[in-house]
């Protein structure tokens, strides 16, 4: 196994909170953790945007069209921006999970697309909720995703009753897109171990919620 410091495995983290009971205090503390810990972002739904205090180096992302991806394109893209205009710098957003079910990767692409148009300039991480679909599915959710161009895939939302990251999904996405997209694995990512096993099968970035516990995993 890959051994990562503390710092290193840290750059690595999305510092989430994304739970319908979180308040501002509560983001606060967030950005504060994650400047602690040196975390790479932190990431928050958009109705917590702008995030007060000091950023330093830490990122800013929010979601879009969370969790169910269930909202028309223009409701996303229109989301997105106002996110990017409330000081996001990043964007996750979630699939028609029921399109690409259906077998219908072009409205897939074309959503994704929407929202890549809408806010050109910022960084845009594409959830496939990978725990729901199949490998042929996944891999045609990357597709659409590179071809609209998203600079992410990222496994899930965290919220979906099949689950979370799994290494097999995040070493096929990873395969799929190979160097050209990032890929986030998110997802019941609890440990140390749970992080490099990630990182291991090709994620190029972390969401976490429980980023102390996992950083204090890290060998001394």
């Amino acid at each position: 196994m890959t051994d990562l410091s503390r710092a290193q495995l840290a750059h690595y983290v999305d510092h989430t909170l994304l739970k319908p009971e979180a308040t501002r205090a509560q983001v606060e503390a967030l950005l504060n953790e994650a400047t602690e810990l040196g975390a790479y972002a932190i990431c928050v739904s958009p109705k917590m945007l702008p995030v007060e205090g000091d950023h330093g180096s830490v990122k800013i992302a929010t979601v879009c069209g969370f969790p169910s991806g269930k909202h028309k394109s223009e409701i996303k893209a229109a989301e997105a921006t106002r996110a990017v205009d409330d000081g996001a710098h990043e964007v996750d957003m979630v699939i028609d999970i029921g399109a690409l079910k259906e077998g219908d990767v072009a409205a897939v692409e074309a959503d994704i697309r929407a929202v890549r148009e809408a806010i050109p300039h910022s960084l845009l991480k594409v959830i496939i909720e990978s725990a729901a679909l199949t490998d042929d599915e996944i891999v045609a959710a990357c597709r659409a995703a590179e071809s609209a161009g998203a600079d992410f895939v990222k496994t899930s939302t965290g919220f979906h009753p099949s689950g979370g990251a799994s290494v097999e999904a995040v070493r096929l996405m990873a395969q799929t897109v190979g160097d050209r997209l990032g890929v986030k694995a998110s997802g019941g990512i609890r440990t140390y171990d749970d992080a490099v096993a990630m990182i291991e099968a090709g994620a190029t970035r972390l969401g976490l919620s429980g980023t102390a516990d996992v950083l204090d995993g890290c060998p001394s």
